[in-house]
């Protein structure tokens, strides 16, 4: 697999942070941001997965956006019972 190098900016904050857990890991800067864009696509299609699923659910049993937040609420309700 090639690699191609890219120019990044960040605050300095931020990149003080980066180093700082990069240096604890014994990880390069290089590795610790790949990794971090690897971690944000995987959990944004999570995301659209789980939205996409929702969708199919919606339109098989003919939900309206009432059905759904009566549902919301009732499954916090049984939440607060819980706790």
């Amino acid at each position: 697999m090639s690699t191609v190098t890219v120019n990044v900016s960040f605050q300095d904050s931020l990149l003080n942070e980066i180093d700082k857990t990069a240096r604890n890991e014994y990880r390069s800067r290089s590795e610790l941001t790949r990794e971090a864009a690897r971690a944000y696509i995987q959990r944004q299609n999570q995301w659209n997965d789980l939205f996409q699923l929702g969708n199919t659910i919606v339109q098989k049993q003919h939900l309206t956006e009432h059905d759904v937040a009566v549902e919301i609420e009732s499954a916090r309700a049984a939440k607060r019972t819980l706790l």
